[in-house]
């Protein structure tokens, strides 16, 4: 089989080794590797495979064109290999690039703290660059916050600083060192870290304005809030003050004037406005808590059943003249809940509920499990609540006039809602059949006991 190779009419196999010569180092060494590996491989057929062997002279004439095809098919082989190999390598540098250009604005709108993403953005840019250190530092808040990592125990090479720069106003920089023996970076790792650089000014500059807008958008909610807070002190609260003064003023002053009936009347009413006043308050502490996430849940196992019971014994003396019926299915299980909150949800609920139901009117309040969850429907005969506000009288101080013409304090089911959903759970406004409002309520039942 040698004798055949190195026999001049039998030289499919040393060109086929050759050429895959050319395709290898085409491959580890790029393009003018491959090239030069094959004007080396060319050199070589024709001294040891073409007669006389053993020299660079060719006396045959068929040996000329077999030895000038094979120079030909090598160059080409060579080179068209290499530029594939090196197409490959700029898509996978273009796609390395661009990974690394839209890290940090990926990263800033996940909402990670700003430390850990420098740190993940150094990390990622010397492990993809192959750096012996690298170095983010920015500027935000007032604060200068520093990224690094480093590489394995490694003499360090050249290092080359890359600044933070938005709008003109410096941000930070990026310090990148090399490996031991780089004096320099090669122009394509400079540029890349100049354009990660820029990216970073951008990113940040869109963070730091990100953070300006809700800070304007929350000093514009706190400052409706303090003006609706206002006008509930100046509203809500001076009614209910008004009516207890001139109450217990009356006692005391025309006490010998009024018979029985009109002291206990004067009485009910000091009782009555000191509760409305009562809850007043303690809806606006609820709603003071909510806002500022301290609405803290000290759950339990309640029976449904046991809730309702402890609020409709409760209410019922309220209830005027409106008749409230319930059901709870069955299959209804405990539920895992602050008792004391949920209570107060549902209280809210239901007043808002009698609130606009007319005089002999029916309050239906059902029960029933649906797969995971348990709905609580509190249903009225009232005139309804148009579907464009049935998300707005969830909203602090919104008010919708009852039946009666007369305004709520439009705190109930705010504070309903962020009680439910502090459960787990949530809550929705439907048409009642027939005409009215439904209340769905809707609580996991999947959550257990975490103490």
């Amino acid at each position: 089989m040698i004798a055949d190779a190195l026999h001049p009419g039998g030289t499919g196999v040393p060109i086929a080794v050759y050429l895959v010569a050319v395709v290898v180092a085409a491959s580890f060494g790029g393009s003018w590797s491959g090239l030069v590996t094959a004007v080396l491989s060319s050199a070589g057929f024709i001294f040891f495979f073409t007669e006389p062997r053993f020299s660079f002279r060719i006396d045959r004439e068929e040996q000329i064109v077999t030895a000038t095809v094979f120079v030909i098919v090598a160059l080409l082989v060579g080179a068209l290999f290499a530029r594939a190999v090196d197409q490959g390598q700029r898509a996978a540098r273009a796609e390395r690039d661009a990974r690394l250009l839209s890290f940090l604005p990926t990263m800033l709108l996940s909402g990670e703290p700003l430390q850990h993403i420098l740190d993940d953005f150094a990390r990622t840019l010397l492990e993809a660059l192959g750096l012996a250190r690298c170095e983010v530092v920015a500027s935000f808040d007032d604060r200068e916050l520093r990224g690094l990592a480093k590489g394995s125990n490694e003499s360090l090479g050249s290092e080359e600083s890359f600044p933070i720069v938005a709008g003109g106003e410096p941000l930070g920089r990026i310090t990148a060192v090399g490996r031991a023996g780089s004096r320099s970076f090669p122009p394509d790792q400079a540029g890349l870290l100049a354009a990660a650089a820029n990216q970073a000014g951008l990113a940040i500059e869109r963070t730091m304005l990100d953070a300006r807008v809700r800070g304007a958008q929350m000093e514009a909610e706190t400052n409706e809030l303090r003006a609706a807070l206002f006008s509930s002190v100046t509203h809500d609260l001076k009614t209910p003050l008004a009516s207890i003064k001139f109450g217990v003023t009356s006692l005391l002053t025309d006490r010998d004037v009024l018979d029985r009936d009109q002291q206990t009347e004067l009485l009910q009413t000091v009782t009555e406005e000191t509760d409305r006043l009562d809850r007043l308050v303690g809806n606006i502490l609820e709603l003071a808590q909510s806002r500022a996430g301290a609405l803290v849940l000290e759950r339990r196992k309640v029976g449904i059943d046991e809730l309702l019971d402890a609020m409709l014994t409760r209410m019922r003396a309220r209830s005027g003249h409106v008749e409230i019926r319930s059901l709870i299915r069955s299959d209804v299980p405990d539920l895992w809940v602050d008792p004391v909150q949920m209570d107060q949800a549902l209280t809210n609920v239901l007043e808002n509920a009698l609130a606009h139901s007319p005089a002999g009117g029916v309050i239906d309040i059902s029960v029933a499990r649906y797969r995971s969850i348990v709905e609580i429907r509190i249903v009225d005969r009232g005139p309804g609540i148009p579907a464009e506000d049935r998300e707005r009288v969830f909203e602090a101080f919104y008010r919708s006039m009852n039946a009666h013409g007369k305004a709520g304090s439009g705190l109930g089911l705010t504070i309903a809602r962020a009680i439910i959903v502090t459960h787990g759970g949530g809550v929705r406004i439907e048409t009642a059949p027939g005409g009215g409002t439904t209340v769905v309520i809707s609580l996991p039942t999947d959550i257990g006991d975490t103490s």
